[in-house]
């Protein structure tokens, strides 16, 4: 039983993570430039819609994956808009966005129920290119955001937009950029999610990964180079609990899906109560403090 239950884990906890991965640093940039995103939800709905019906349509699931990561860029612009231009409630304006990529994606995604694509090809030991394409821009984003001049800038306007601004940085635009790059790897993750991960559509098939990403967030340290084991987290209790359900295993199948976020929640509540409040952007500070 356990040698059946471990075969493959790894990969298995891999392809499980890789969605989630792909968001983990969406918000992880984001959130580098002072902004908290709860609308990621939304985002990856839209994102796994967008590219679930480009790819029937189409056959081409490279290309349902671009369509992904244009509808998550698309309502990411609704947050800048909020939070940038108007100067709203992030907290309100995130919710506002989760609940507009909730509506929407269910709207445009009643034909969808039911369809069945081909998606990607299985690779060596069942891998997919989804799985290889989050995994890569772990260190991409990692060497980018720490290695180069503009990876500074970010970094300095989620320090402080003041002092970024002092020193010649415009950080309104800084803050759009991080907000549309979170929108478009969220996008890209609700596609990986529906064209590769279930290969199906389903109404808030996201099941709270979104806002899953925002907490993992702080479990990386917002360091993307720590992201791949904050999603690896998630993906290995998913993996775990999908495989005793198939095992017939005594626990009721309710509680097994609880796994995957209960041990995120516990690692979470263990990463904040050893950071007590600090290790994050400064600019973090001040939107829990007002």
């Amino acid at each position: 039983m356990a040698d059946t239950l471990l075969q493959g884990l790894p990969v298995s906890a891999l392809r499980s993570a890789a969605p989630l991965l792909l968001v983990l640093l969406g918000e992880c940039l984001t959130q580098r430039v002072g902004r908290i995103n709860l609308g990621v939800e939304g985002q990856m709905l839209v994102g796994a819609v967008a590219g679930y019906g480009v790819t029937a349509v189409s056959g081409q699931p490279w290309l349902g994956m671009v369509a992904g990561a244009a509808a998550g860029a698309l309502l990411s612009a609704v947050y800048a808009l909020l939070t940038v231009a108007a100067r709203a409630d992030q907290f309100a304006s995130g919710l506002a966005v989760l609940m507009l990529g909730f509506g929407v994606s269910a709207y445009a995604g009643s034909g969808l129920v039911g369809l069945r694509i081909e998606g990607f090809a299985l690779g060596a030991g069942g891998t997919t290119p989804t799985l290889w394409l989050a995994v890569a821009l772990v260190p991409l984003i990692g060497l980018w955001l720490y290695g180069t001049r503009t990876g500074l800038v970010w970094r300095a306007v989620g320090e402080s937009p003041p002092a970024a601004s002092a020193a010649g940085i415009t950080p309104w635009k800084v803050i759009v950029a991080g907000i549309a790059a979170g929108g478009v790897l969220s996008g890209l993750g609700g596609a990986a999610l529906s064209i590769d991960h279930t290969r199906t559509w389903a109404e808030g098939m996201t099941a709270g990964r979104g806002l899953i990403a925002v907490g993992l967030v702080i479990v990386a340290r917002w360091n993307p180079w720590l992201t791949l084991p904050a999603a690896l987290l998630f993906g290995l209790a998913e993996a775990l609990s999908l495989r005793l359900q198939a095992g017939g295993s005594a626990v009721p199948a309710h509680l097994l899906h609880t796994l995957p976020y209960l041990a995120s929640l516990v690692v979470f509540a263990v990463t904040c109560a050893r950071l007590k409040g600090g290790g994050g952007p400064e600019a973090l500070r001040a939107v829990f403090a007002r």
